[in-house]
């Protein structure tokens, strides 16, 4: 099958069985459905079922069922088998030859989708309708020879086996591989084997049996519904302690693969990845490794420093910096907080919420300096905690308030770089800036590159939000799906939708975006005179617009290399971004620009900190027990997402069509 694409699906399960009811719902589709939930009449007698994913398979979908129930029948008793045709979004004539099907035998059923749901999806729904204790599903064009059906139930059936999947690498199989099929099976299995620690050789033959104990355990954990669903369970189920038991087939190709071998394969390589934190670092990753791991990051940060800086003439350039001056900047900086929290207020009550500004200033603190301490931006969860734990405002609107608080800096950081930018090339000095960032080396070209490629980011996203709302097409999800269309994809095209919603929500009144845009300029330009001052109190001899306009460059580009969570604080990007354009575009020495960036920083650390523990304590609020409690706030959100969504496909799946 191919590659689900956006939106819900609505599946109803069709018999032969059925009676027609003259008070039968319609569906979307205009088709008749029934609100019985009673199996095939042989229901109660059913030991085994067979799950044939459908799409577009006319060609071959009759003359399939008709090879299973005779291979069935071979080792089968006749009523103890039943044949799910999960037919998933078709365009073709399966629906209507599945329909067909299940009018001639009560043990054939048919499961339609109005949309597509994915390989996995249509299997799990399938699955779930399945009156059998062995579950079994292979690919429709039987690629796998049917005659490996009896071993493949077997094994399970005999209790040999949780799971049973057929292999195309063992070395007893006989598979006619194409090299455009081989060769990327091969390199994709060796990486589940390296990621993933799996024993088996072949993932993602089509032709596996599951207990349904099996089945039933195995399905609330795994999370993909596209073409990674059948590794996922394999991963899972050894992970699990199930036996998985792995046999040879003889496998022909059939026909050209629906395996997109640049979207999917692209599409898998990042589940195995997902799976593989999910697996083998998250469960290690708890608050007090958190901390280590970002004490390690800056440790690192800064001694990579050391291999390009003479911190001893940096030292002696800090100490001859003017103390009074270093002083006002410190008090400059204050000034930005309460602002900070002003605007935290404009952003909230946007959404509802109104609480006084004293109190959100204490929260942005404490945020802050979780975002100093955790790696990874996890200060940011800390808010929301903190707003849910003392002003009973739900986590979801915290989380809505922080993401449209970020967008904000990133364009209001991104507009200051700009405009300075475009100042340079008016001036003529874009080539003095060119030179400037291709010749440098280390850290402070990595952070430039980081803090341009974020600003591109900022303004494409942007401009991507506002043609979208121009348009009927959603324009982010779109390029998403081009990338890949798994599951995961489908996660990040919900949380860029949600996004969008919250922002929408907040800047969406010309009032809101006036307010919260014009406090966000205020609190990012105070961020700049407070370097300002910082520099001002190295004795750069350098002209007023010189020095205003490089500080207003460095320190914004400085701060759109912290934006990514590659160390706590962004200690490393910050200093090495200005230092570079500090040193290539005025004739500042290398040593007092790093010492300008490390001071600047410093103080805004220290104010952070001071204020952050100070708000902490005036609050009773514990970082540690923050970062826990959102975290399991948002899982406990996500798992209710779950709930949801498996309690209306339950409702759709038993509803059983009748001709």
């Amino acid at each position: 099958m191919e590659s689900p694409s956006a939106g819900s699906a609505k599946s109803n399960a069709t018999g032969s069985d059925d009676n027609d009811d003259d008070d039968d719902d319609t569906t979307a589709t205009g088709r008749q459905t029934s609100s019985s939930n009673e199996p095939p009449a042989a229901g109660n007698n059913v030991s085994v079922t067979v799950v044939l994913p459908a799409y577009n398979e006319e060609s071959t979908l009759k003359s399939t069922v008709e090879k299973t129930i005779n291979a069935l029948e071979s080792f089968c008793e006749p009523t103890s088998i039943e044949i799910i045709i999960a037919e998933d979004g078709c365009t073709d004539n399966t629906p209507e030859i599945a329909d067909q099907l299940a009018a001639t035998d009560s043990r054939i059923r048919h499961m339609h989708s109005d949309t597509r749901l994915g390989r996995g999806g249509a299997l799990e729904q399938a699955f779930e309708l399945a009156n059998g204790n062995v579950l079994a599903y292979f690919d429709t064009d039987l690629a796998t020879d049917i005659r490996h059906l009896e071993e493949l139930i077997t094994r399970v059936q005999t209790g040999e086996a949780d799971v049973a999947t057929g292999s195309r690498w063992l070395p007893e199989n006989i598979a006619d591989r194409p090299a455009k099929r081989g060769i990327p099976s091969r390199i994709y299995n060796t990486l589940v084997r390296l990621f993933l620690r799996s024993d088996l050789q072949d993932h993602q033959c089509g032709f596996k049996a599951f207990t349904q104990e099996a089945f039933e355990s195995l399905r609330p954990i795994v999370e993909d519904s596209h073409w990674f669903w059948d590794t996922e369970m394999l991963v899972r189920a050894q992970r699990a302690d199930l036996t998985v038991v792995e046999f040879p087939v003889e496998w022909t190709a059939k026909g050209d693969t629906k395996v997109d071998l640049v979207r999917d394969v692209f599409g898998m390589g990042s589940q195995i990845l997902r799976t593989w934190w999910q697996i083998s670092v998250q469960p290690r990753l708890s608050p007090r490794v958190s901390l280590g791991a970002g004490a390690v990051l800056a440790i690192v940060a800064l001694a990579l420093m050391t291999q390009y800086i003479d911190f001893n003439t940096v030292i002696t350039e800090v100490r001859t910096a003017d103390p009074w001056l270093v002083a006002a900047a410190t008090a400059v900086y204050i000034i930005s907080w309460p602002i900070r929290g002003l605007r935290y207020r404009d952003i909230l009550s946007e959404l509802g919420y109104y609480e006084r500004v004293r109190f959100l200033t204490g929260a942005v603190f404490i945020s802050q300096t979780g975002n100093l301490v955790f790696p990874a931006r996890a200060g940011d969860l800390v808010r929301a905690y903190v707003i849910k734990a003392r002003r009973g405002i739900a986590y979801p609107s915290g989380f809505a308030s922080l993401a449209a608080e970020r967008v904000f800096d990133l364009l209001t950081i991104a507009s200051l770089a700009g405009v300075v930018l475009l100042g340079y090339t008016a001036s003529g000095q874009t080539a003095t800036l060119a030179r400037t960032i291709i010749g440098a080396d280390g850290a402070g070209r990595v952070a430039v590159i980081v803090s341009m490629s974020v600003g591109v980011i900022a303004v494409a996203t942007v401009v991507g939000i506002i043609l979208s709302a121009r348009s009927e097409v959603n324009i982010p999800s779109t390029v998403v799906y081009r990338i890949s269309t798994d599951s995961y994809a489908q996660m990040v095209v919900s949380v860029i939708d949600q996004f969008i919603e919250d922002l929408q929500t907040v800047a969406g009144t010309r009032r809101g975006f006036v307010r919260v845009g014009a406090t966000s300029i205020i609190i990012w330009s105070i961020d700049v005179v407070t370097a300002l001052i910082v520099l001002t109190a190295f004795s750069p001899n350098l002209g007023a617009v010189q020095l205003l306009a490089v500080s207003f460059f460095a320190v914004s580009v400085g701060n759109l290399a912290k934006i990514l969570p590659l160390s706590p604080g962004g200690v490393g990007l910050y200093e090495g971004a200005f230092t570079l354009l500090v040193v290539g575009l005025t004739p500042i020495t290398t040593s007092v620009a790093i010492g300008a960036a490390v001071v600047d920083h410093a103080v805004k650390n220290l104010v952070t900190i001071v204020g952050g523990y100070a708000s902490m304590f005036g609050l009773n609020v514990s970082l540690m027990t923050a970062v826990e409690e959102t975290r399991s706030a948002r899982n406990h959100d996500a798992d209710i997402s779950d709930e949801e969504v498996t309690h209306t496909q339950a409702q759709t799946q038993t509803q059983t069509r009748s001709r």
